[in-house]
């Protein structure tokens, strides 16, 4: 019998577990699965907490509907009657103390249409004259390991990328766009450049498969996004789940790999799954030929802060989902979503749950980084009542500081990626990497790289029987 154990206990290396258990028995293959967690808790970046009337998530507060292998995933684990979708609203930029529509027909902020470039309040007619450049000019130069930044200026122009691109996707991607490859972000903006002679006209062609992007996008459920972990938790029944156990030491004996758990006890494997954050597997492994890849990939920083108050959702000033903060900043954030407008489930009576954003980018974050919770919270309420107009004492509050926990997908990640796994194969075979520092950010890509990771250790047991 074979041991494949699983470091990591978040959604990537749960998934990859329960798909381990699942195909095993599809294949009759015996093999014995072991989890190890460091925390109580599994779920990793995804917790909710419940507080009053209010359901908060500290990580994540949403999965990505259309991502490969999410909803059939929900199906097997039988979740649907537990599933809610995200309302609809309009999504703002705050600019210059005043809230601007994202224009209909975008994404990510880049517009799909000529008609929704002439909509924007957030671009001058100069601005928009230097967009339709894109409309004539060729592509000779880009390619996909060229920065999404220097791209998208290069054909759309500085000022409709700085005002309303940015803003959007450097909140998804956590990070400076002339320091993120078209690879790690939207590859398929260079393919429709290079197809149809503009990104617009790609776009507008293109356009069913991003209509209702902003509508019914989004997925969780009921009682919050910690029920999918819970559920996993319970399929994974003939598996050995440790918690509240650390990984300190990892070493090859033989054809077999030994980890040592807190300090002094350890177990023997023949696969070992990291499906940790790079810095700590990085720590684990402590392998000379792996340092320098480990050592090209970066994290950065995030804190959020919910504040629930005992005023009804209906006193914010427009109907929306919540807005992205740009340049011309009078508030601190760099973006807020309202929470109880986005996710009914959230707020029991449909009192205002709001969420700000403070990230390391933030041109203010070394300074917030110092700060108490009191004080975090005390300039969360300012940015709100100059943002929105909201001037109360919140009843639930809730501070999480996610420190040097969030990949950045940086120009040489993908490089340091693959140059890390071909590595890894020579050095360590049968160790395997998975998760978010690697490849791809968000629920979704956990998810379908945790049953990838998973089926591939399954075919090669297969192939060796």
């Amino acid at each position: 019998m074979k041991t494949v154990v699983v470091v990591g206990g978040g959604i990537t290396g749960l998934t990859a577990l329960y798909h381990l258990q699942r195909m095993s028995i599809e294949r009759e293959i015996d093999i014995e699965l072991i989890l190890i967690e460091r925390d109580q808790q599994l779920g990793g970046k995804i917790r909710t907490i419940n507080e009053g009337e209010f359901i908060m998530e500290a990580g994540a507060d949403s999965i990505v509907a259309r991502n490969e292998g999410v909803l059939s995933l929900v199906e097997e684990l039988q979740l649907q009657e537990e599933l809610v979708y995200n309302e609809t609203g309009t999504s703002y930029i705050y600019t210059n103390g005043e809230l601007h529509k994202i224009p209909q027909d975008t994404i990510f902020g880049i517009p799909m249409s000529v008609d929704s470039l002439q909509n924007s309040t957030l671009v001058s007619e100069e601005g928009k004259i230097d967009a339709l450049k894109d409309l004539e000019t060729e592509n000779t130069q880009f390619t996909k390991e060229s920065s999404i930044g220097g791209f998208l200026e290069a054909f759309l122009g500085k000022e409709l990328v700085e005002k309303q691109i940015a803003p959007v996707l450097s909140g998804v991607y956590s990070g400076n766009l002339h320091k993120l490859t078209m690879a790690s972000t939207l590859p398929y903006l260079l393919e429709y450049k290079n197809e149809y002679g503009s990104i617009i006209k790609g776009l507008s062609a293109n356009k069913q498969k991003f209509q209702g992007a902003s509508n019914k996008k989004f997925i969780s459920f009921k009682n919050g996004l910690s029920t999918i972990i819970e559920r996993l938790e319970e399929q994974c029944s003939s598996g050995t789940i440790l918690k509240g156990v650390e990984t300190t030491k990892f070493q090859k004996t033989g054809d077999k790999y030994e980890l040592t758990l807190n300090g002094h006890w350890g177990i023997q494997a023949d696969y070992v799954v990291f499906a940790t954050p790079h810095d700590v597997t990085q720590k684990i492994l402590t392998h000379e030929k792996l340092e320098p890849d480990f050592n090209k990939l970066r994290n950065s920083s995030l804190i959020s802060i919910y504040l629930g108050f005992n005023i009804p959702d209906e006193e914010l000033p427009a109907d929306g989902t919540g807005f992205i903060v740009s340049s011309g900043r009078d508030v601190k954030c760099d973006a807020c979503t309202w929470t109880s407008r986005k996710w009914k489930h959230t707020s029991i009576n449909q009192n205002l749950l709001l969420r700000l954003f403070y990230k390391s980018t933030n041109p203010h974050y070394n300074e917030l980084k110092e700060f108490s919770e009191a004080e975090l919270v005390s300039m969360a309420l300012e940015d709100i009542r100059k943002s929105v107009g909201i001037d109360g004492d919140p009843v639930s509050v809730e501070v999480t500081n996610w420190k040097d926990l969030m990949p950045n997908y940086h120009l040489e990640h993908s490089q340091s990626v693959q140059s890390l796994g071909e590595n890894l194969a020579t050095e360590l075979p049968r160790v395997k990497l998975a998760g978010a520092s690697y490849f791809g950010v968000g629920i979704g890509a956990c998810i379908q790289n945790g049953k990838k990771t998973a089926e591939s250790i399954i075919d090669e047991l297969e192939e060796n029987v």
